[in-house]
């Protein structure tokens, strides 16, 4: 099956949801190359970019359980096609 590249970002508003949001990611770990996970505390959000190399059904579906959560926003962008 044809994978794709795609950058998630990720916005936390409130850490009380982290455990879940980690879970999600726990369960598509297989396909996840990278994360990195910044605190802004001035803001009193969590910024966190996920690269995953999966297929575009699991890349829609990983997006949209976390869209989903309260308090999290997300945006997913792909590289041009060749």
């Amino acid at each position: 099956m044809d994978t794709r590249l795609a950058l998630i970002g990720i916005i936390v508003g409130k850490r009380n949801i982290t455990e879940k949001l980690n879970e999600i990611l726990h369960e598509y770990g297989e396909y996840i190359v990278g994360r990195m996970g910044i605190p802004y505390h001035e803001r009193g959000v969590h910024v966190i970019s996920i690269i995953v190399d999966a297929p575009q059904n699991i890349i829609s579906a990983l997006s949209g359980k976390l869209g989903m959560l309260p308090d999290v926003s997300t945006k997913t962008i792909y590289p041009p096609m060749p």
